[in-house]
């Protein structure tokens, strides 16, 4: 039954708003167990490498499986987010995750500490295209930029927590505990994944957001899933976004996420739990701009110009932080904060990918873009470790090898080279002003 004054489907508004934000929040604690372990081996690189002996090449390998299982798994994300939904795809992969932080807390070789990270990059690899599929077909097209910057800065909570009040914890337990727990709280979170989820506002008898906005459905998908994502990959607006996400947010995990700590052990004489507060204001600094650059665009009603800025200034940031003679203190924290902060445009790259493509088929989008990502994470990260050893000079101390910021250094042209490589992209992204290119309204 339509409302004549407003051409719009009835529906009770307040009950939708308690829908919608109730599963927005059982997705978003499982997107920041996402993070966090995406973020943790920074601050537990040190016990990791007293524990099963490693080298630098081989601390990032163990670090990387969690990418290198995570970026194999984008594409199929998308697939299992566009098919079957995040209400299963988030419950599944959350159990599986799960799973394998009780075994990477439990492991007792290298081998089974790998295979314990794998498993966790396998299962939490479902739980970003998945809420970013439930976020497009629960909130208005018009908002996506800024619900979008939401989500990563909420998220971005898990990765703070793992820097700064993880090395806190660890000074009172083991990180083979924190990493066994947090695998108990992922199940249970899988459990009421399950139970209070649901895929679309129709599941629940309301109208879809569409309709509440006076205009037609989208419809759903009418052709096997095969050719579908044959029509994303065949996409050549949709590859930008891929190149700014490998170049740009790759290399930030990599270093933030792993040798960030070390880098700052190493070169500039802080302990863990004072290198952590580096890379928790780099984290709070990404939150922070996320937000900032999913809600400009939206205001701006562009997008190419918030990404483009945002891998600009990423690049700065890096040839800062490994050519610039600054020291601990307000400069260093300052060049933390700007590699972060610039980092966040690339949020509004997802928004690119799904406004080129039809709406049915935004999950595989997310995923196509999304792969970049954590491509870039996968090889960045070993591969920033294996230059480092390139120029070790042989010294230990306590069974840990120690680099020298001529090491570091080979490390950062790594990270250069990506952020070049991300500025590139974003000359190329196309602009949709933020809406959806393929309808005609």
């Amino acid at each position: 039954m339509l409302n004549r004054r407003q051409d719009r489907p009835a529906y009770d508004p307040s009950r939708f708003a308690l829908a919608r934000w109730s599963i927005f929040a059982i997705l978003i604690v499982s997107y920041m167990l996402v993070f966090f372990h995406r973020m943790a081996p920074a601050v537990v690189s040190t016990d990791l490498m007293r524990a099963f002996g490693t080298s630098g090449a081989a601390l990032g390998s163990l670090a990387a499986m969690y990418f290198y299982i995570y970026t194999a798994m984008q594409i199929p994300s998308g697939i299992l987010a566009d098919t079957l939904g995040a209400r299963t795809t988030v419950a599944a992969g959350n159990m599986v995750a799960g799973s394998g932080s009780i075994l990477f807390g439990l492991a007792d070789t290298f081998w089974s500490a790998s295979l314990g990270r794998g498993l966790v990059g396998l299962g939490v690899s479902v739980v970003f295209v998945g809420l970013f599929k439930s976020n497009s077909v629960w909130f208005s097209e018009r908002n996506y930029g800024m619900i979008s910057g939401l989500t990563l800065l909420l998220g971005n909570v898990g990765a703070i927590a793992s820097a700064g009040p993880l090395a806190a914890l660890l000074a009172v337990v083991s990180w083979r505990l924190v990493f066994v727990v947090l695998g108990v709280v992922t199940i249970l979170l899988a459990v009421l994944t399950a139970l209070l989820v649901r895929n679309s506002p129709e599941d629940l008898g309301f109208p879809s957001v569409r309709e509440m906005e006076g205009k037609a459905s989208h419809g759903s998908r009418s052709r096997h899933w095969l050719a579908d994502l044959k029509d994303v990959v065949a996409t050549r607006s949709a590859w930008p976004a891929f190149w700014v996400d490998m170049g740009m947010i790759g290399s930030m995990l990599a270093f933030v996420g792993l040798w960030a700590v070390p880098f700052l052990r190493d070169t500039q004489g802080l302990d863990r739990t004072a290198a952590s507060m580096y890379t928790t204001v780099a984290l709070a600094a990404f939150a922070v701009g996320s937000m900032l650059a999913g809600w400009l665009s939206d205001r701006m009603r562009r997008r190419k110009p918030v990404i483009l800025a945002g891998t600009i200034l990423y690049t700065l940031a890096c040839v800062g932080l490994a050519f610039l003679r600054w020291q601990p203190g307000p400069v260093g924290m300052a060049l933390f904060a700007l590699l972060g902060f610039s980092a966040g445009g690339f949020i509004v790259t997802f928004a690119c990918a799904k406004e080129v493509v039809a709406p049915p088929l935004a999950g595989m989008a997310v995923g196509l873009v999304n792969t970049g990502l954590f491509l870039g994470a996968a090889v960045i990260q070993p591969l920033f470790g294996a230059m480092m050893d390139l120029g070790w000079d042989g010294r230990e101390s306590g069974g840990l090898r120690i680099y020298a910021s001529s090491d570091y250094h080979l490390g950062f042209l790594v990270m250069i080279a990506a952020s070049i490589l991300a500025v590139v992209g974003a000359t190329r992204i196309r602009e949709t002003r933020c809406r959806n290119t393929t309808i005609v309204e």
